[in-house]
């Protein structure tokens, strides 16, 4: 069982430096022009107006979802079950997790370079931020679900 949370700690770290590692390359793409998809849809005003409700509906929706959700499936999914199905459904929804806020943080970035709008890079600023509260780490899985070293 310790290999087994060694092995969905490893891939949950991996999982998250790669949603930052993602902002990051799109934001150094759009900063120093590659392509020629900057502001490609500056002066349309209704895309723009319906880029930037997308991108609001999607934060405002994806981030509380991802960070409540998580905790109301620990208490009725995940707890009830055996240790070894609470840590592959532990990995399956922190998965979940960082996928629901993927959706709002990249729709951000793409739409803010695509639109030069600023509500739309502060909608992925705010999945950004929140990505900082599903942060993995073994003690982190540990206390979520319970489980003491002395158990082992």
């Amino acid at each position: 069982m310790e290999e087994q949370i060694k092995r969905i700690v490893r891939r949950q770290k991996w999982l998250y430096a790669l949603l930052w590692l993602g902002s990051v390359v799109l934001i150094v793409a759009g900063e120093i022009g590659v392509g020629d998809w900057q502001g490609m849809f500056a002066a349309d005003t209704a895309r723009i107006y319906y880029g930037e409700t997308l991108v609001i509906l999607l934060t405002a929706t994806c981030v509380p979802v991802s960070l409540k959700l998580f905790a109301w499936v620990m208490t009725k999914k995940i707890e009830p079950v055996t240790i070894s199905k609470a840590l592959y459904l532990y990995a399956v929804w922190s998965n979940v997790r960082l996928a629901l806020l993927a959706l709002p943080l990249y729709s951000g970035l793409l739409l803010y370079y695509l639109m030069m709008s600023n509500k739309c890079v502060l909608c992925a600023a705010i999945a950004l931020i929140a990505s900082l509260f599903c942060v993995p780490g073994e003690e982190r899985l540990r206390r979520e679900l319970n489980i003491d070293r002395d158990k082992e």
